[in-house]
């Protein structure tokens, strides 16, 4: 989608600090962390949010999942623990609407969240 900031990014248009990507996804560094460790998991394909998703995503979301856990054990969060969120719609905090994972770690996460 030409005017999604997230579409833009894993295209190369906008910069950002990547962490990984390939054919299905992007990965890279949120611009205001809520913990030591905040990185975003970011599919290539634009979907707005969890509502869109079609039953051909279901693989997609499943390799999302474990790119995020490979990446935080990578950034040696796994082993003491991570949080991984997606916001769907404004009133849960979404204000992209690209569907993203937020991956955060490296410091004790309360809860609830919120």
């Amino acid at each position: 989608m030409s005017d999604c900031l997230f579409c833009k990014i894993a295209d190369g248009q906008i910069p950002a600090k990547v962490v990984h990507q390939d054919d299905d996804a992007v990965a890279f560094l949120d611009i205001n962390p809520q913990a030591p460790t905040h990185f975003l998991v970011v599919p290539r394909k634009h979907i707005p949010t969890l509502n869109e998703l079609v039953p051909e995503d279901d693989a997609l979301l499943g390799r999302l999942a474990r790119l995020a856990a490979r990446l935080a054990a990578e950034r040696g969060i796994a082993q003491d623990g991570f949080r991984v969120v997606i916001n769907t719609n404004r009133g849960a905090g979404q204000s992209v609407f690209h569907v993203h994972l937020h991956v955060l770690g490296g410091r004790p996460l309360s809860w609830p969240p919120g």
